[in-house]
């Protein structure tokens, strides 16, 4: 009798062991779960915005690339610019010249 008593207390502390441990890790596995879903979501969230700020990044090279584009023209601009301003300046000292030739020309003859 004292041997079924023992085996009998024994495989009943058994059960409940087990079914302790079948509650502990269901709701470890209900946890990782949760866990897992908060995760996806998260990678999800960021994948949205890291294409985002890919989409910015690209057109804010399309922007450089259309500025620089435009500071090339600028800059060949003020070169020719600068070509002609120093034509201009080249003339204009040729003609103040003949203007004084002429005007000693003309004290000359009066």
């Amino acid at each position: 009798m004292l041997i079924e008593w023992v085996i009998t207390t024994t495989l009943a502390s058994l059960c409940v062991y087990l079914i302790i441990m079948v509650f502990y890790y269901k709701t470890l596995l209900k946890k990782e779960k949760l866990g897992s879903v908060i995760v996806k979501s998260t990678l999800g969230d960021a994948e949205v915005v890291i294409r985002k700020y890919q989409v910015q990044l690209q057109r804010s090279l399309g922007n450089i690339d259309i500025l620089s584009d435009e500071l090339t023209k600028v800059k060949n601009d003020l070169k020719s610019l600068r070509t002609r301003n120093s034509q201009y300046r080249m003339e204009s000292d040729k003609l103040r010249q003949q203007i004084k030739e002429l005007q000693g020309k003309i004290e000359a003859l009066l």
